[in-house]
């Protein structure tokens, strides 16, 4: 009612039993309303701030990529002055290098993403914001039963 229809009402509805055919609520319906609900409130927490959804991401994946280059290192240091144990292929040659450029690379790239994001939502939160001067036969339109979009004469 505050947006200007006045004529909000309820309407009863008669329920019958289904006499005909099958029901379409089952498991299906259940999973895709649980999806629905879950992309509901994905999009409303992080609308306004995309940058706490990627920026988290980023960062997890940024320290699971340091992480794994720290234990790359420990163990070239441990082969070259502690163990004097030669490790048995390169750096290179070890998957986990792969997967510790791999996790850096997309940390940064999710972070730069969640801040490109915010600077996006902020743009179009000023757009929405407007300066109201005056407000002009508000009291009488509220008094009034016309509603506020009718043309008058």
């Amino acid at each position: 009612k505050w947006a200007g229809f006045t004529r909000i009402g309820e309407k009863v509805v008669e329920h019958r039993e289904r006499k005909y055919g099958i029901t379409k609520f089952g498991w299906e319906r259940f999973v895709k309303g649980f999806l629905d609900l879950l992309s509901i409130m994905f999009v409303g927490k992080f609308r306004r701030n995309p940058m706490h959804f990627f920026g988290s991401l980023g960062i997890v994946s940024f320290l699971f990529g340091f992480i794994f280059t720290g234990k790359i290192f420990y163990d070239k240091i441990d082969s070259l002055f502690i163990s004097q144990i030669p490790l048995k292929r390169d750096i290179t040659d070890q998957p986990i290098f792969y997967l510790a450029l791999v996790a850096v690379v997309i940390g940064v790239q999710l972070f730069l993403t969640g801040y490109l994001a915010e600077m996006v939502a902020m743009q179009s939160l000023s757009k929405r914001d407007y300066l109201i001067i005056e407000k002009v036969g508000l009291k009488e339109l509220i008094h009034s039963q016309q509603s506020p979009l009718s043309v008058t004469p």
